[in-house]
């Protein structure tokens, strides 16, 4: 199960958000998504949980959780849209 985690401090590690998550069942990977430019966090990322059951439970129970001072958003994620190549 892929999950959407938003609203994330720019200062939260993935390992902050692996142990979160842990608390639930295992964790296959966590992906905070940066910046390509600054480096920095842009505020959200991706957990996958290969027990769906588990990932489940996560969701109920950490969605509007706070994590690092943040009350954050957590669902399940939706699939990547095919999007136009944008031209500059």
């Amino acid at each position: 199960m892929n999950i959407f985690v938003a609203k994330l401090d720019y200062n939260t590690s993935e390992d902050t958000v692996r142990s979160a998550f842990e608390q639930f069942g295992a964790v296959d990977s966590v992906k905070i998504i940066m910046d390509k430019f600054s480096g920095k966090s842009k505020g959200y990322g991706f957990v996958e949980m290969s027990d769906d059951a588990e990932g489940n439970a996560a969701i109920s129970n950490l969605n509007e959780a706070e994590l690092d001072g943040r009350t954050i958003v957590v669902k399940i994620a939706r699939p990547r849209e095919d999007r136009p190549q944008r031209r500059f």
